[in-house]
């Protein structure tokens, strides 16, 4: 944005005064008033975003805003207005004179804060959340960074509503390749680590962490890794306060560890309680002379040997997002990460000064200024990418990981950083086969520099494997799963999380190598260890169960599979919403199970609605929308309603072949489709026309043995048996029985 930029004519930016995973806040002026405001700027919409999503974005944002200005508390920051322009939803808050509790700690070189310090802080923050509380809002993202302390010594909380916000639009930091999203783990409760529903006792929990950091000096679960502070707040008593500064009052101490237990039963009822304790026990205590205060030494695991002893062993290889008191030392960095490692680049040689600093095959060490022009515009492009804006994520990663190369060298980790992503954003446009080409090229440059067996050379192997199953190379995805997930079981434990993704994804490639039975029982496997280490309402936990209800049906258990995926089906609604694209999903999947079920009346009501819905929120051309109409055209055939089924068909497979292409399978589907019902109604000269073109169609694409394109000969040749065309029906049969069995001989 330009600093002479005027929102809505109202608002002038003048410059930036923060940056954030939603956006950036500029100091502003308002010109109608004359005062000086904050305005917080979310990350723009941009054309490419799905116009469905767009509208249900705003209309969040207007929820979410509305709640914010109708804050009316000391202890709460004003928000004047909110809106949208050029694309880049705003909100104008009051403009804060102070620093952020993060802030505060930097200031004081990471130290603790004096103890009366801390306990006014604890009093103000108390008195807004019981308010806000009792407006029935949760915070659900306090941390330091959100609350400030200004320079007249008021407290106040930041961004209410925004923080929920920021979880539905996808902005919160992305801790492993996994795809879990979550948002600062330090300060986050056990019940929003698994997923279940929150109530304002996790706010309290927070604020526990929050008051243990400005007491201590450092986050109650202070380590290297991300999710070995879930399991921290997870499973893992906190270590008491005075363990680190015997002088905290016993009160203070013991206030923290009620609201850090792991219950939320087990905390306080809530912020007025709380409230009292706090005055009660400051009244009753000592005072202390403002001082500041070094902690003592706190332990540290040292390595997988000392962390092992309180965690479990999947808890390494993962990466922490940012805390307050200082950024934690990077051992590995996320999948997709981007920044120097300040391990590339050695050191100048001890020769003496005039020697100059040079990385691994003697190039210069690059401008400074230069290598960060090059890690903001790779964050940039990672936001396109979080804009669901593929096309132009991957062209900004292509552009950025060629000067890279040039700058750093084409083996540099930030490079190969880059060209995974610029890989990540092919697989996402359709272009599988050059994902392929980059992602072999940094696993044998990462396998190289880094081993076999380490986390980023696995990622980008994992990757690859699924790039493979797009192409339709399943053995070959088979294949390196298996590897993939040896090394990870062996390197990281079985229940790690990326271990437990690549098991998974064995799961789905079993099913499509034609072996349900073992698909079922390594999905089952996965699904019950997602729902113990996850939560049973995570979003994994629930796409491993999505994953059992397909094998279900493969082996056709038909009824089981209802069952599951109308389970899966509610638990996504109540943990993404009911609109949310994997809800539709399962839904759809419902539809499925019930016609295979013979239940086609239930069917096509499911179908209906869900038109409806896809429509509302997709758009009635969106293949999603057009997958359910087929649905609906499928069963209207199975209740012998032949004339509408055809009608529904002949419309589905011209709205395809014009948005997808006439070659497009979900095309073939539908012109199939159309055959059916043609032949069913007795016009089978139009039908066998049909069937013709869809099986010389999928022949060029897939070739003459491919399942699809023998399924398709063999419609052909019922439909020559129809018409009274038997030799030439038989002689289809035979070539269609040897291609299937020089199929069967070569093997998948």
């Amino acid at each position: 944005m330009s600093d002479t930029m005027l929102i809505q004519g109202r608002y002038r930016l003048l410059d930036t005064i923060g940056r954030g995973g939603m956006g950036e806040v500029w100091r502003a002026r308002d010109e109608s008033l004359g005062r000086h405001v904050a305005v917080k700027c979310l990350k723009p919409l941009g054309p490419q975003r799905d116009p469905s999503f767009t509208r249900v974005l705003r209309e969040r944002f207007r929820r979410e805003a509305r709640v914010a200005a109708a804050l009316q508390h000391r202890g709460v920051t004003v928000v004047h207005d909110f809106g949208e322009s050029d694309g880049v939803l705003y909100l104008v808050m009051e403009m804060l004179d102070g620093r952020n509790l993060g802030q505060l700690l930097d200031d004081n070189d990471h130290r603790p804060l004096a103890v009366p310090e801390i306990v006014e802080i604890a009093e103000q923050v108390t008195a807004a959340l019981a308010y806000t509380h009792q407006q029935g809002i949760v915070h659900r993202d306090l941390k330091p960074a959100n609350i400030m302390r200004l320079t007249d010594g008021t407290v106040k909380i930041c961004d209410f509503g925004i923080a929920r916000l920021g979880h539905d639009i996808g902005f919160t930091a992305r801790l492993t390749g996994t795809g879990v999203a979550m948002g600062t783990p330090h300060y986050m409760s056990p019940e929003q680590i698994g997923g279940t529903e929150l109530d304002q006792r996790s706010d309290l929990y927070s604020l526990g962490c929050v008051l243990y950091e400005l007491a201590t000096g450092a986050p109650p679960f202070d380590f290297d890794d991300a999710w070995a502070v879930l399991v921290g707040h997870r499973d893992t008593p906190p270590e008491p306060p005075r363990r680190h500064r015997a002088e905290l009052p016993e009160y203070l101490e013991r206030i923290i560890l009620d609201l850090l237990a792991k219950l939320p039963e087990q905390r306080p009822d809530d912020a007025q309680a709380l409230s009292r304790r706090i005055t009660a026990g400051r009244t009753a205590a000592p005072r202390y002379a403002p001082t500041v205060v070094t902690p003592l030494p706190r332990p540290r695991p040292s390595g997988p040997a000392g962390r092992d002893a309180r965690l479990p062993s999947w808890t390494r290889g993962m990466t922490t997002g940012h805390k307050a008191a200082g950024a934690a030392p990077r051992t590995a960095p996320p999948d997709g990460a981007a920044g120097l490692t300040g391990e590339w680049t050695p050191r100048a040689a001890t020769g003496g000064p005039a020697e100059t600093a040079r990385a691994p095959g003697g190039r210069p060490v690059p401008p400074p200024e230069a290598v960060r022009a090059l890690a903001d515009r790779h964050q940039a492009a990672l936001a396109l990418g979080r804009l669901g804006r593929w096309e132009e994520a991957a062209e900004a990663h292509r552009a950025i990981t060629d000067e890279r190369a040039r700058l750093l060298g084409p083996e540099h980790p930030d490079t190969l950083a880059g060209r995974y992503e610029l890989a990540f954003g092919l697989s996402r446009t359709g272009r599988p086969a050059e994902a392929l080409r980059e992602y072999k090229q940094v696993a044998e440059a990462r396998i190289r520099a880094l081993g076999a067996d380490h986390p980023d050379t696995l990622a980008v192997r994992q990757e690859m494997a699924y790039v493979l199953g797009r192409l339709g190379r399943h053995f070959d995805a088979h294949q390196v799963y298996a590897a993939v997930l040896a090394a990870r079981e062996r390197t990281m434990g079985p229940d790690h999380p990326d271990t437990l993704r690549c098991r998974h994804n064995l799961a789905f490639s079993l099913s499509r190598l034609g072996r349900p039975d073992d698909s079922y029982r390594m999905a089952c496997q996965v699904a019950a260890a997602r729902a113990r280490v996850l939560g049973p309402q995570h979003p994994d936990t629930l796409v491993t169960r999505f994953e059992v209800a397909y094998a279900l049906g493969q082996l056709g258990r038909w009824a089981e599979a209802l069952e599951t995926y109308r389970e899966v089906a509610e638990a996504r609604a109540r943990a993404l919403s009911a609109d949310h694209p994997d809800t539709l999903t399962a839904r759809y999947e419902v539809g499925i199970s019930l016609g295979r079920l013979g239940h086609s009346a239930e069917a096509l009501e499911l179908y209906r609605a869900l038109i409806d819905d896809r429509t509302r929120v997709h758009g009635p051309e969106h293949p999603e929308t057009l997958r359910a109409r087929h649905g609906l055209g499928v069963n209207l055939g199975r209740l012998g309603r032949w004339e509408e089924a055809l009608a529904e068909s002949r419309d589905v497979c011209a709205i395809r072949g014009r948005v997808l292409g006439p070659g497009h399978p979900d095309t073939l589907v539908s012109r199939r489709e159309v055959a059916v019902g043609l032949g069913w109604l007795g016009r089978w000269a139009d039908a066998l026309t049909e069937y013709r073109a869809v099986a010389d169609a999928r022949e060029r694409v897939l070739g003459a043995g491919h399942p699809d394109t023998l399924a398709s000969r063999t419609d052909e040749a019922h439909c020559l048996e129809q018409l009274g065309r038997g030799p030439e029906a038989v002689e289809l049969y035979r070539r269609v029985a040897v291609l299937r069995g020089q199929r069967a001989a070569d093997g998948p």
